[in-house]
């Protein structure tokens, strides 16, 4: 229970259907650590979160824990967030933390208190396909709210005891729903920034995470074919696609087109060069089958907010899979989950590490 509205009515759909339910809430961690929090811990997974979940388990007449997972985030989570920008990558920390914290870790304190399931307010759908024997999780009702994207990583021994009340329901109707129990968190706003970078701003949070980061990387070179044009802040401050803050000036517009750990260097070019076809994903994870075979085609979304394209499964290879979209995309990048749906399902996913061209 995270505080909102979701993760409320989740809890109280779930009394209704007759179970005996406990409220738990993650501490991820802790303000003086990370920064940037102008209203001191006022997001998802906070100081005010875990009150609002208080007050909401309270309602309910359930049993509420906070569990402090802050040394497991940071090693696996925020960590991870770092090394990956220092690697010119831009990760999406909410897949692993979803993977390892909410459900790996959950488990292990559920078992604890003989819990037989975890049940969230994520909206997306799941269910168990008796003819392979595997449980398949899809899109929500809810397609503008839809987070399957971000689940894809679950285990099948973590679907196994996962239950989405909210998998046919729409916003709206869940703070109606919410209203009408008089739950204190029914008109709560939404939080979409990453919890542990509250302010939003990933310079500031790298800046304060990594001391000096400016002096050891700044100064990088900026180049456009071939040739250096200007200077850059430090490559972990950029991504894929970027154009805003480079400063530099050209007749046409430039974009970041790739990122050189090694050199320090930011390679810039015009739009159309960020078009490509073929990557590479590691770290899969298999949903709907348990082995992809090659030639297969999907609708794969290369970002959270991507709408989805139609892909080919080229190769594979030592923990890897290669994947070629029928029409180039914009700004493959790598860091990013690529996630791939049959319809509504999700086959699979991995993360981005290579672009072929």
């Amino acid at each position: 229970m995270s505080g909102g509205v979701d993760s409320s009515l989740a809890a109280a759909m779930m009394l209704e259907r007759g179970f005996d339910v406990v409220g738990v809430t993650i501490k991820t961690h802790n303000y003086e650590d990370v920064g940037g929090n102008d209203n001191r811990d006022s997001s998802c997974c906070s100081l005010d979160g875990i009150n609002m979940a208080r007050i909401v388990s309270r309602k309910l007449d359930i049993p509420h824990y906070v569990f402090d997972f802050s040394d497991r985030f940071r090693s696996e989570v925020i960590d991870g967030f770092v090394s990956e920008y220092l690697a010119g990558r831009t990760p999406n920390p909410c897949v692993v933390c979803n993977q390892k914290i909410k459900w790996e870790y959950l488990l292990e304190k559920a078992d604890a208190l003989d819990a037989d399931f975890i049940c969230t307010g994520h909206y997306a759908r799941l269910r168990f396909d008796a003819s392979s024997g595997r449980y398949i999780l899809s899109r929500g009702t809810d397609t503008s709210k839809d987070q399957s994207y971000a689940l894809y990583g679950l285990s099948q021994s973590s679907l196994a005891r996962t239950v989405f009340p909210l998998s046919a329901m729409t916003k709206p109707q869940v703070r109606d729903a919410a209203a009408k129990l008089g739950l204190a968190s029914a008109s709560k706003p939404e939080s979409y920034e990453i919890c542990f970078v509250a302010d939003n701003n990933y310079a500031r949070f790298l800046r304060d995470y990594v001391p000096g980061i400016d002096s050891t990387l700044g100064g990088g070179e900026v180049r456009y074919k071939g040739e250096t044009i200007g200077k850059h802040n430090g490559y972990p401050f950029y991504t894929i696609g970027q154009r805003k803050g480079l400063g530099v000036s050209n007749e046409m517009p430039l974009y970041v087109r790739s990122i050189n750990p090694e050199t320090n260097v930011l390679e810039v070019d015009v739009e159309r060069s960020l078009y490509a076809s073929r990557f590479t994903i590691e770290r899969l994870n298999f949903v709907k089958y348990p082995v992809l075979e090659c030639g297969s085609v999907y609708t794969t979304k290369i970002r959270y907010k991507d709408s989805g394209a139609e892909c080919v499964v080229r190769s594979f290879g030592d923990s890897t899979m290669e994947l070629e979209f029928t029409s180039p995309r914009r700004a493959i990048t790598p860091g990013q989950s690529a996630v791939l749906y049959e319809g509504d399902d999700i086959v699979g996913g991995g993360i981005i590490s290579r672009v072929i061209g």
